[in-house]
């Protein structure tokens, strides 16, 4: 089956890179379907028309001024900037400045220019404002999106294609770029079944293929997909937030905590020792990272030459190395954030 997901993966983003239309993997009908019970599933739980809070700042302010402060941002939907908590420190830009602040025992900056309700076609302007010349280009980004392109129909090689231009933006502007994919859209309630079963295979087809995407260009991805499912299942008051539709601090701490060994790992400020990587076909890796939550998937073998695709990709299936608790002090930018 991991063979038959990864075919429709690499269809995906191949008809991505050169430019395809969208692959129809649904009926229109069932996709209709997906649609309304999730729009109807915002509904019912009550949507939160609050902005996220900013965090956007310097973070690990202890650590001095000796060397100059790891510049990252922040990209994509409501994930990203944090909509569902009321504090700054608890958004998971601030969660992963304040971890990598620990890690790298230095300062840390964060931009946030990630906007609620975006789709992969908003990325461009995003990318525009970091790179905009007013300052220096990021040294790491984190991306996450997708799960909009799915509720408004978006075709995944439209999705795929939009993300993998903002990747190579960043990528040439001399950023690292990390990318948690697609969540499952299967955790919403009440989305039922069989219609639960369709929302989770259209994010884990975008998932794949967005993996397969990031990866032929030199970023590495998390999935997201299904790291939060038994938790929302067990604890739904606990891992969602006020609206009960968006993840509370506890979703978002947990999410971090998946990202973080992958954002540490990019700057070579993480261990490897005690991971267990596995070598895969980029496709097969993709399909399977979908599939399982918190897992980390990096170009594997000779894939540095200009215009050759990676072969093989390697897979972590989660760190095992506890990072240090992260200090959340931070001083507040006096830049606005983006509207």
């Amino acid at each position: 089956m991991s063979m038959s997901r990864a075919r429709v993966a690499r269809r995906i983003a191949t008809a991505a890179a050169y430019g395809g239309g969208g692959i129809g993997l649904l009926g229109g009908a069932a996709v209709g379907l997906l649609l309304t019970e999730v729009r109807l599933a915002r509904r019912v739980v009550g949507g939160c028309e609050d902005l996220p809070p900013v965090a956007d700042g310097r973070y690990g302010t202890e650590f001095g001024a000796d060397e100059p402060p790891v510049r990252l941002a922040f990209l994509g939907d409501s994930t990203a900037a944090g909509q569902g908590v009321r504090r700054a420190r608890e958004t998971p830009g601030a969660l992963l400045a304040a971890g990598l602040a620990a890690v790298a025992e230095r300062p840390v900056d964060l931009v946030n220019v990630a906007l609620s309700g975006a789709q992969s076609d908003d990325l461009e302007r995003q990318v525009s404002l970091l790179l905009d010349g007013s300052a220096p280009a990021p040294d790491v980004c984190v991306i996450m999106i997708g799960a909009n392109d799915v509720t408004h129909r978006m075709p995944l090689t439209l999705s795929v294609r939009y993300l993998a231009s903002a990747v190579g933006r960043l990528h040439d502007a001399g950023a690292r770029v990390i990318v948690g994919t697609c969540p499952d859209l299967g955790t919403i309630e009440p989305v039922y079944q069989p219609l639960r079963w369709v929302a989770r295979r259209l994010s884990r087809q975008l998932a794949a293929a967005q993996t397969i995407g990031v990866i032929e260009l030199g970023g590495r991805t998390v999935s997201l997909g299904q790291l939060l499912g038994p938790e929302f299942e067990a604890s739904p008051r606990e891992m969602f937030g006020p609206d009960n539709y968006h993840p509370s601090a506890a979703g978002y701490a947990t999410a971090a905590m998946a990202v973080l060994p992958t954002l540490c790992s990019a700057l070579g400020l993480w261990p490897e020792e005690g991971q267990t990587p596995t070598a895969l076909p980029v496709a097969v890796a993709a399909a399977e990272a979908a599939a399982q939550g918190g897992t980390e998937v990096t170009a594997g073998g000779a894939t540095a030459l200009p215009g050759r695709r990676p072969r093989w990709a390697v897979l972590r299936r989660g760190a095992t190395t506890q990072p240090p608790t992260p200090n959340p002090t931070r001083t507040v930018s006096t830049g606005g954030r983006r509207s």
